[in-house]
């Protein structure tokens, strides 16, 4: 995905709340992001992220938030960036790498309505995946977020970026991250849906303890695309996360 994602769902938020400062930086091959013959692997990604943050916000603290593979490679910041990161948010996260090891629920709509669903054109039910609530509002809602903000992703993302995704041994990380990561003692807060069936949740828990300072949020009615029909929840939790940092760093 790129900028557009994330900007979608947290300009709002941050309308409400004047004086932070936000950068949302496109990932190398995704949205406006060229990716050099550098960017090969998810270390690439990783060193290009560091230089850019180096050189954008250089000395400065900074909070981080990811999402799905932005939040694996957000995790590897804290990794390498500890002392800077004031506060890391990780919505729906990559926990692990490689698809085929991840823990993943069946899906089953909790709204099921077979004759909408055998209503849409094949190129349409190809682009919205499976629909998790199957009426016509929550349909609405999904087709809006897939044409204004993820098609246009998926449409500027290079093939290099497409290719370090399909290959688990160049979209994992070379060193142990889930070690590296451990005892990130700054407000955090992580994310899951119930019912993801690309990252799921279970996976998310085991890096738990890695982060004494966050909840854990496994939210129902909730794919990989949440928010859509509760973007004020995601604004509750955003909130309270902006709260305990600055009560954190105030107390630094």
């Amino acid at each position: 995905m790129d900028h557009r994602v994330e900007m979608a769902d947290y300009e709002k938020i941050f309308a409400a709340r004047p004086g932070w400062r936000r950068i949302y930086p496109d990932l190398p091959g995704m949205g406006r992001s060229v990716a050099g013959d550098g960017i090969r692997t998810q270390d690439d990604v990783l060193q290009a992220v560091l230089a850019f943050i180096d050189r954008v916000v250089p000395q400065e603290r900074f909070v981080l938030a990811g999402t799905s593979g932005g939040a694996y490679v957000a995790r590897a910041v804290v990794a390498r960036r500890r002392s800077r990161v004031a506060g890391l948010l990780l919505r729906v996260p990559c926990i692990v790498a490689d698809t085929a090891q991840r823990t993943l629920p069946s899906f089953r709509p909790l709204v099921r309505n077979d004759g909408l669903v055998a209503s849409l054109a094949s190129e349409e039910r190809m682009s919205l995946g499976e629909i998790l609530v199957q009426t016509p509002a929550y349909l609405e809602m999904l087709r809006a977020k897939v044409a204004a903000v993820i098609e246009p992703a998926i449409e500027a993302t290079q093939p290099i970026a497409n290719e370090i995704r399909a290959d688990p041994r160049r979209y994992g990380f070379s060193f142990d991250l889930a070690e590296e990561e451990k005892s990130f003692e700054a407000p955090t807060l992580i994310i899951a849906a119930r019912q993801d069936l690309t990252v799921g949740y279970r996976d998310a828990w085991d890096i738990l303890e890695s982060y004494p300072r966050a909840p854990f949020a496994v939210l129902d009615r909730a794919d990989h695309v949440w928010p859509i029909e509760t973007p004020n929840l995601l604004a509750a939790l955003v909130e309270d996360w902006l709260a305990r940092i600055a009560l954190a760093e105030r107390a630094a």
